[in-house]
């Protein structure tokens, strides 16, 4: 990267935190790693945009291990985060293979002046910071930058290449590790999503016997038979009705989120088969998106999807619908007419009701139709119970039960307008209707009574439940103990007790401001490509605030880069969501590639007289 797109020279800070992991119980500093580029990775392991970069990383991990250290700083967002064995435990679950700080208080965090969930940082191998980027989507400029900090410390004799502090953990055993959803087969076996061995497992009735293994259990997106197919961190499962069984080739629909795509599983031989995705993730502003149905044979398969997290029948619109956790939206999946389309959400990410198009989602992460047209859907990062009420074709409205925003969560039962969740990953209609919430974070299954409008708790202490699962006539709730590596029986028959773990709030650095606060979005554009204005603005930012009352003058969307804003007193949330497009630089290139960058920030503020008058935001192409 030309030196001209980097950040001033300051020298990173030190690496503080509660411990670190993947070291072998060793502390690091950023002494130990002098000599050594290093990507600072703040992460927060609900964040799907998190585990997005992680997967980014991972091949540019392997190819510079000489002479790159990656080092994630995880900063929680909800109170399960802060808890060690919750991130010793998520750090095995999505494979993280270089050392990591738990940074509880967000002492690191804010050193480095982070405002948003990713955010990296590189420092030279003289301990300077030569660019801070947030969001995903950075691989390709990483690595240019890469290249030429290599080159140009190899010439200053300041590189030092070989082995980094990373020390991989023991090999883990058992028949399941950290898996993630479950459906009944026909005949009665259980099929259960076994994320942390990348492939499905079939087991007996009872919840323990293996049956069989469907998938190689090496990370990976091969179709084929049962012991060659390879899947990559699979979530939602779903039975294709009897009705379409008869001309599909396959029995099972599978999320397998982290390779973007839907794959389909014959039960008589467990062959794998893509259906849906072209295995590249969807970007905001990307030109290889396809995200409406396309007509021709294997039009299904060229879509860009992002993280499907869930996948469910319904009836109603005749077609399968997916949580695609990775954008915010909900999507429709038809085999028969080969063709896969976004159907719900706008892609920004929060708690919107109204028109599906318009609604607002957060990492939508189960799935459970009613018998009335209507799909609950667990909205993991609001940490709410939403409901999608189909009226015909995907005409439909959303609508919130339980939840509050994306910074509100807890374990609060009573009145649903006062029911609190924490970051819950699946739903389940029980035989009364009601509605049972694997409450996650709170290690909880939840019930709401869409009759009475009432949240009580049915079963606690659960070791983060992901799915759930009515079985036996409806006597027992099969609960996916994901960090406990099993299957667990919860009786139904009773409503639930009402229970108060107390409200929470995420905690985030407050930034002091005055009421006059000028905001900027400092965009760089990726090496080789500038501004693209040839049409005219090329950029916009968006600004609201939590309580509205917060944001007396500047709300509203402009192409400003730059706007003065007028605070109320108080404290509240900034929220700012910024794009830019950006496009190749070179003037001989008749028709340039152009690229979307796109940033969403909430900051925690409280007005004073005292308070900053400048707040500066990076959004790199």
């Amino acid at each position: 990267m030309p030196v001209s797109n980097r950040i001033p020279r300051v020298r990173a800070s030190e690496l503080v935190g509660r411990g670190w992991l993947n070291t072998g119980g060793r502390e690091v500093s950023l002494a130990d790693l002098r000599g050594k580029i290093v990507i600072l990775d703040f992460w927060t392991f609900c964040c799907i945009n998190c585990l997005h970069v992680l997967d980014e990383l991972r091949e540019l991990e392997e190819r510079h291990r000489d002479t790159v250290v990656i080092v994630g700083v995880h900063s929680p967002k909800f109170v399960h985060e802060a808890d060690p064995d919750a991130l010793v435990a998520a750090v095995a679950r999505y494979g993280v293979a270089h050392p990591v700080l738990d940074d509880p208080e967000l002492v690191t965090w804010s050193a480095y002046t982070a405002r948003a969930w990713p955010t990296l940082v590189v420092i030279d191998p003289e301990g300077y910071i030569v660019a801070q980027m947030a969001g995903e989507g950075h691989a390709p400029s990483l690595e240019i930058l890469l290249g030429d900090l290599i080159a140009e410390h190899d010439a200053k004799g300041t590189l030092h290449r070989g082995d980094g502090p990373y020390v991989a953990p023991a090999a883990p055993s058992g028949t399941l590790r950290f898996p993630a959803k479950v459906i009944e087969l026909p005949g009665g076996n259980l099929l259960v999503a076994d994320a942390g061995h990348h492939s499905l497992v079939e087991l007996e009735p009872d919840g323990e016997t293996l049956v069989r293994r469907i998938g190689s259990g090496e990370r990976g997106a091969a179709d084929g038979a049962a012991h060659l197919a390879q899947f990559n961190e699979p979530n939602g499962l779903c039975l294709v009705p009897d009705e379409l069984r008869a001309w599909q080739d396959f029995d099972v629909l599978v999320a397998d989120t982290v390779n973007h795509l839907l794959r389909g599983v014959r039960l008589s031989d467990g062959h794998v088969t893509t259906v849906a995705g072209s295995g590249r993730p969807y970007r905001v502003g990307a030109p290889d998106n396809a995200d409406e149905p396309h007509d021709g044979v294997g039009a299904a398969r060229l879509p860009n999807l992002s993280s499907p997290w869930d996948v469910a029948w319904v009836p109603r619109i005749g077609g399968f619908l997916v949580a695609m956790a990775g954008t915010h939206t909900l999507w429709e999946f038809d085999d028969q007419q080969d063709h896969i389309a976004h159907v719900g959400g706008t892609m920004n990410e929060g708690l919107v009701n109204g028109e599906i198009r318009q609604a607002w989602f957060a990492q939508p992460s189960g799935l459970a139709p009613d018998d009335d047209g209507r799909v609950w859907v667990a909205d993991a990062e609001t940490s709410a119970l939403r409901l999608v009420h189909f009226s015909g074709g995907f005409d439909a409205d959303v609508s919130t039960a339980v939840g509050q925003g994306l910074f509100e969560f807890g374990h609060v039962d009573g009145p649903a307008a006062d029911a609190l969740l924490q970051h819950p990953l699946d739903v389940c209609v029980l035989p009364d209707s009601s509605v049972a919430i694997a409450d996650t974070y709170n290690g909880a299954v939840r019930r709401y009574d869409p009759a009475t409008e009432q949240v009580t708790t049915l079963a606690r202490d659960l070791a983060e439940p992901s799915g759930l699962l009515v079985v036996d006539g409806g006597a027992h709730l099969l609960v996916v103990e994901s960090t406990a590596h099993r299957l667990t029986r919860v009786p139904l028959g009773d409503a639930g007790r009402a229970h108060d773990g107390g409200a929470h709030h995420t905690k985030r650095p407050v930034t002091e401001v005055g009421p006059r606060l000028e905001l900027s979005v400092r965009f760089t554009p990726a090496p080789g490509q500038k501004l693209d204005e040839r049409f005219g603005p090329s950029t916009q930012v968006s600004v609201s605030a939590t309580p509205t009352s917060l944001l007396r003058e500047g709300v509203g969307i402009s192409t400003d880069l730059t706007r003065m804003l007028t605070l109320g007193p108080g404290e509240g949330v900034l929220h700012v969501s910024a794009r830019a497009a950006s496009c190749d630089a070179d003037p001989a290139v008749e028709f340039p590639a152009c690229h979307l960058a796109q940033q969403d920030w909430g900051i925690p503020v409280r007005t004073g007289v005292d308070g900053v008058a400048e707040l500066s935001l990076p959004l790199f192409g």
